[in-house]
């Protein structure tokens, strides 16, 4: 059996007000929140924090979500996603990869409200949160998928 090699991927959610942040561990196993990024009035200056966390945390890969309609198809939030990972892609100085981030969100705060987090925590924590299991969903289609022809 072929053994997929690890890949350390920052797992990006675009939000029009927040920036959810997650990283996998070296092994390209296990994704972990990490930080937002708060939106500024500048696209630019909002990349270049994520280029700055592709540096520091050694990243060799960024996976951006993408906000396909329910039904799968390609709608204006997906286009709007699209055309900013294009941009983030001349930034970031390391491959820019799209994944479905459908029910991401929606999967974070199921898991937080389990966790028995209030509303107010969870508001301060969803967007990175629903980055990690946007990340953790690219992370296990990736080895699940890896060598398969």
């Amino acid at each position: 059996m072929t053994r997929i090699p690890g890949v350390r991927a920052l797992g990006v959610d675009l939000g029009s007000k927040r920036i959810g942040i997650a990283v996998s561990d070296l092994s390209g196993t296990i994704a972990s929140a990490l930080t937002t990024v708060h939106r500024s009035k500048s696209r630019r200056h909002d990349h270049a924090e994520i280029k700055k966390l592709v540096r520091d945390e050694e990243c060799e890969l960024v996976v951006v979500g993408l906000p396909l309609s329910l039904d799968g198809s390609v709608g204006p939030a997906a286009q709007g996603a699209t055309k900013e990972a294009e941009q983030l892609a001349t930034v970031v100085g390391v491959p820019v990869e799209m994944y479905d981030e459908r029910f991401t969100t929606v999967t974070a705060e199921a898991a937080m409200r389990e966790a028995g987090l209030s509303g107010q925590r969870q508001r301060l924590i969803v967007d990175k949160m629903a980055a990690a299991v946007m990340l953790q969903a690219w992370l296990d289609h990736r080895r699940n998928t890896w060598g398969a022809s």
